[in-house]
């Protein structure tokens, strides 16, 4: 057996020193021979054991065993012991009243002069409460991830520099049904575009209210969600932070997914809405078709004025007869422009285009599926808001996404591809609307936006012709309105709006 020498004892220290320091020590502490008899116990083993020291003195520790240790565990002590090792472990003790304590030992082999085992040195302490509050902390922390996990909203903890530390099953479904790798950014950038400044400040964590907010994704339906944050402190667990309190800081985010609810009201406001785009489509086509037909008599008009003024010195009879069918003839054009429907101009408020173009997709729906035309729809994740009219842009891009299914609507036409797709650039939010139609002849491209020009044929359902009025309601919003080629054949409608500009 290769035993290890004893440690040198300080000899400048009187025995007694030790003897009382082992005696006051608030530490368990009793001394064995090689079998386990006791020899001495001190005043905290008398307190922890309920045997006093005359009780225990001459007696083996095995009065201390409750019998329900298992087996290998006291193996293994001896097994250390025997090479002269100490050992550290818990057991499971009696006191002298039959009541039990978890009892955490060091045992330690002291050796003599020839490196044998002469006595065992033991130290003890009663963790049994320590052990009932780790217990209940960690049943605690496995109830609580239970809930967490089990919880219909998805939660998010972000620390201090905008990292996830923890989510819950919710969250993940939420990571895999948005296919992105951190949903709480993009939430969290949508309902504050500056987050990690404002909500992250630096001893100074800010949380909100409840925010709704839609998620268009690529591929399934809108989603809508809504966020609050709530900002938690905790206390620094480094024992540098005992006397001076350093707490962390974090961001609670909880998403309630609230589509189903939504669904519902969209369902019965989208109905109203086709009918309001509707009479507002036939309003502007009453107002350019009225106009139009007000501008082509304009010009006869203006000829037999002419002629009137011609007549009145050599026919003045005739010149008379003609003068009076002018004025009645004017008076009539006077009565069908007071027929022309009045443009209302909606109030400007806030716009997420997202929303306007799932709006129009949403409305022409049944046609797109009568003229077996695909739809790509791409949108940007989150969109800020742009100030604007929101039925003016609705009716503005239903005019090109109708001018798209026209164009890929002829007889024969196959490729019938319709792609709509939104992103930020910068200060402006930017809509392409492509199709794979023949596209525009070079010497029409700018002929398209001229008033009351059309090339639809005249048994077709829509009165005049969309793309005038969409150029005027993006200029009145400030933006720019283009119509672009497409590799491979087809047409781009790209619109460009500013998130703030001069509005009309």
């Amino acid at each position: 057996m290769n035993l290890k020498p004893p440690p040198k004892v300080n000899t400048d220290l009187p025995s007694e020193v030790f003897r009382q320091a082992v005696a006051q020590a608030d530490v368990a502490i009793s001394i064995t021979d090689p079998h386990a008899n006791i020899l001495y116990v001190n005043e905290a083993f008398s307190r922890v054991t309920g045997y006093s020291p005359a009780e225990a003195e001459g007696c083996n520790e095995s009065i201390l065993s409750n019998h329900t240790t298992p087996r290998e565990v006291y193996q293994k002590m001896w097994t250390s012991l025997a090479e002269g090792h100490p050992w550290h472990g818990r057991l499971l003790n009696k006191r002298k009243d039959g009541s039990q304590y978890l009892a955490e030992l060091v045992i330690a082999p002291v050796l003599n002069d020839e490196g044998g085992i002469a006595h065992f040195l033991g130290m003890h302490r009663d963790i049994s409460e320590l052990h009932s509050l780790a217990c209940q902390v960690q049943n605690q922390k496995a109830l609580i991830e239970s809930v967490v996990d089990g919880a219909p909203v998805a939660m998010a903890l972000l620390d201090e520099h905008g990292v996830v530390v923890l989510d819950n099953q919710a969250y993940k479904r939420l990571v895999a049904d948005l296919g992105v790798k951190e949903p709480a950014h993009q939430l969290l950038e949508s309902a504050v575009p500056d987050w990690r400044n404002q909500l992250l400040e630096r001893d100074n964590v800010k949380g909100f209210a409840p925010r709704e907010m839609r998620v268009d994704r690529p591929a399934g339906s809108a989603r809508w969600l809504s966020c609050s944050a709530l900002p938690i402190a905790t206390q620094d667990e480094r024992a540098d932070g005992f006397y001076e309190e350093t707490p962390r800081h974090y961001l609670l985010l909880v998403v309630n997914d609230v589509t189903a609810v939504r669904q519902g009201q969209e369902k019965a406001r989208l109905a109203a809405l086709r009918n309001m785009m509707a009479e507002e489509e036939h309003s502007a086509a009453m107002r350019e078709s009225l106009s139009a037909a007000l501008f082509r008599l304009e010009g006869p008009m203006n000829i037999m004025t002419s002629a009137v003024g011609m007549l009145r010195s050599r026919e003045p009879a005739m010149a008379s007869a003609l003068e009076s069918a002018l004025s009645e003839g004017r008076s009539h054009l006077e009565d069908l422009r007071q027929l022309i429907p009045m443009d209302t101009r909606e109030a400007m408020t806030p716009v997420n285009l997202n929303e306007v173009l799932r709006d129009v997709l949403d409305v022409c729906t049944p046609r797109l599926l009568t003229n077996g035309i695909t739809v790509n729809w791409q949108p940007a994740p989150t969109l800020p808001a742009i100030v604007g009219r929101p039925m003016q842009l609705r009716s503005t891009f239903k005019a090109l996404v109708d001018n798209a299914m026209d164009a890929m609507a002829q007889k024969g036409w196959r490729q019938r591809d319709l792609s709509l797709t939104t992103s930020l650039d910068k200060d402006m939010v930017k809509v392409c609307v492509d199709d794979r139609g023949p596209g525009i002849p070079p010497e029409l491209r700018l002929k398209v936006f001229e008033p009351f020009f059309t090339t639809r044929g005249n048994q077709g359902q829509h009165l005049g012709t969309g793309l005038p009025r969409a150029q005027q309601a993006v200029s009145d919003h400030g933006g720019i309105l283009e119509l672009l080629d497409l590799p491979g054949g087809g047409c781009r409608a790209q619109v460009e709006l500013p998130l703030e500009g001069t509005f009309e």
